[in-house]
């Protein structure tokens, strides 16, 4: 994987990003395991230094150049220049990366990234790491993660689509949404619409409307407006649900993924015509991924009101 060398072959993989608890740890664990039992060859990259406990089969791990614990301490930082202060001496150390990369030539490969914001939105660092992969023939998407505890809340969720749009544009890769945790939605409380408005971001006006309601916001019409404005004037952001725990929805965000970085249309694995069309239509499978959330959603919250009428 020498820089610059075009006769090398490819490499696929995903970059996993995302707000602190948002998941990407899990979801690294669970794409290993279901990518494993297709028969793709997968290498999980822990780039994150503060990530000690790792469920998964980690390959390479970052904590081996350097750790946030370490650096906290001698440098006298806290935990947020701390992550920056590493992720700057990884961009400094990329013969180091390079060589533990290279140990496993014909692997796919999922990267397990920092959950610090600015590491995304504002700071280079990560960045310049991505586009020196990309030197070295690596075709990545970015899987940006977002809890998805945030829908219950409009005024949370209109931050969390400035959070996304900001990311998609300042890492400059393949970008793929995910609502992680659906499973767990229906603890979260009750959606003011049905989900498929917060995975396809429909008429953002509804929730302004709906923020309206609340004495708070309603101070903050015009702001939320502007806000709204920008995030629809780029119509970039949307949205897959995903329970780590189903493997239909596993399959939904790999699909995304596969067409989003190319390699669907690789020559990394033997793919049949059925392969080739399934990816073709993934907008069809993502529809269908989100009717049978919604459902079983709509079916929670009909248990809970029977219960409360019968306790009643």
């Amino acid at each position: 994987m020498s820089e610059g060398s075009k006769g090398s072959s490819l490499a696929f993989g995903q970059v996993v990003i995302g707000p602190p608890g948002s998941g990407k740890t899990t979801y690294c664990h669970g794409m290993q395991e279901f990518m494993g039992r297709i028969g793709r060859k997968v290498t999980v990259v822990n780039l994150d230094p503060a990530n000690e406990a790792m469920p998964y089969q980690c390959a390479v791990d970052i904590t081996e150049l350097i750790t946030l614990p370490d650096v906290m301490e001698n440098l006298k930082l806290g935990p947020n220049g701390g992550l920056i202060y590493c992720m700057e001496y990884l961009e400094a150390n990329f013969d180091w990366l390079q060589e533990k990369l290279a140990a496993f030539r014909g692997h796919y490969y999922l990267f397990d990234c920092p959950g610090q914001v600015e590491l995304y939105t504002h700071h280079d660092a990560l960045k310049n790491v991505f586009a020196q992969l990309a030197k070295w023939n690596f075709r990545l998407a970015a899987v940006h993660l977002v809890d998805s505890h945030y829908c219950t809340d409009p005024g949370k969720f209109i931050s969390v689509l400035c959070t996304s749009l900001s990311t998609m544009l300042h890492v400059e890769l393949p970008h793929v949404n995910v609502l992680s945790k659906m499973d767990l939605i229906e603890q979260y409380g009750k959606l003011a619409f049905n989900l498929d408005y917060y995975t396809e971001v429909l008429d953002l006006s509804y929730l302004v409307d709906h923020l309206a309601s609340d004495p708070f916001f309603r101070n903050y019409r015009r702001l939320n407006e502007k806000l709204v404005e920008v995030i629809e004037d780029y119509s970039l952001v949307s949205f897959i649900p995903l329970n780590v725990q189903d493997k239909e929805s596993m399959r939904q965000v790999m699909q995304a993924v596969d067409k989003a970085n190319g390699y669907s249309f690789g020559d990394q694995e033997h793919r049949s015509l059925e392969a080739l069309m399934s990816a073709a239509v993934g907008a069809d499978f993502q529809f269908t991924s989100t009717l049978a959330v919604q459902e079983k959603y709509v079916q929670s919250q009909d248990k809970a009101l029977e219960e409360e009428v019968m306790d009643l």
